[in-house]
């Protein structure tokens, strides 16, 4: 693999290149836009066309001014000049995804997920998007601003050198965890890596974080098929982390920064209610019971 690069060090396969859209965005109502995979409803609300061979998506939902501050983040690190960036909207009704924030931090594309789900929901309607329009890759992370997405371009550049499967981790030397919750810490240091770790055959250090990176042939497997109802929350996140090493695919952990406010956590997994949902899809992930 090659070494972390930074931006102006990447290789020039990855520079901007005007690639011209070969189709329309699909309506995801009709049944030949499917072809297959079980996707939710999701309106096209906003498409600049391809520019680049990589994709960032970016779930969200009701995140108020920390979508806006992470995008911006994005724009001054010059992201959308080597990946388009795809917005993959819950439903949001917070106001906090106008047009002139869109033109202002480059943003490609902004998809309304309009039928059932959750975060599982809106990965699969922007993964159906990222290969219908031929990207290489997808990297993903979150729109709660928790991320630093500085790695952004490094994620990119080790799927560029052929990994195939790139997981962000906090725990890896050169990664930073602050204000991390400890019941939260502990949970995935003691439960959830070692779980998946175990099961998958490969040693993961942060297995709940949404930052991470898939080359579009892991997601077009058929022994893969991530395009099904059953990934309508956050069993997606774990059933890759399981099925993705267990077939032979490449995967790596790269150091990323992630931060907690102090203070109040935000965040859509709490309470007794969300922890025991988050246990329970670890242990289908690691039977085996989400494989195709």
């Amino acid at each position: 693999m090659p070494e972390p690069e930074h931006l102006d060090e990447l290789d020039d396969t990855l520079q901007l290149r005007r690639i011209t859209d070969p189709v329309a965005p699909l309506d995801p109502g009709d049944p030949l836009a499917q072809a297959g995979r079980e996707v939710p409803g999701y309106e096209v609300r906003h498409w600049t066309g391809r520019t680049a061979r990589w994709c960032v998506v970016v779930p969200v939902i009701n995140e108020g001014d920390r979508i806006g501050t992470l995008l911006h983040r994005m724009a001054e690190l010059d992201v959308p000049r080597i990946a388009d960036v795809i917005i993959a909207d819950g439903g949001s009704t917070d106001g906090s995804l106008g047009e002139a924030l869109l033109a202002q931090t480059g943003v490609a594309a902004l998809l309304v997920k309009t039928g059932p789900g959750k975060l599982g929901s809106q990965l699969r309607c922007a993964y159906d998007f990222a290969l219908r329009h031929d990207y290489e890759g997808v990297v993903t992370i979150d729109g709660n601003n928790k991320d630093d997405p500085d790695p952004i371009a490094d994620f990119i550049a080790a799927m560029a050198g052929g990994v195939h499967f790139v997981q962000a981790s906090r725990y890896v030397p050169g990664g930073r965890a602050i204000n991390t919750p400890r019941l939260r810490d502990l949970a995935i240091r003691l439960l959830h890596a070692p779980a998946l770790s175990l099961a998958s055959r490969h040693r993961w250090t942060d297995t709940t974080q949404g930052f991470r990176g898939y080359r579009s042939e892991v997601l077009r497997d058929e022994r893969v098929q991530p395009f099904r109802d059953v990934f309508s929350g956050y069993e997606l996140l774990a059933y890759l982390n399981y099925r993705v090493p267990r077939l032979g695919y490449r995967c790596v952990e790269l150091p990323t920064t992630r931060r907690y406010p102090p203070g109040e956590v935000p965040t859509k997994i709490s309470g007794l209610r969300g922890n025991l949902d988050l246990i329970r899809v670890l242990a289908r992930a690691c039977s085996g019971r989400y494989n195709p």
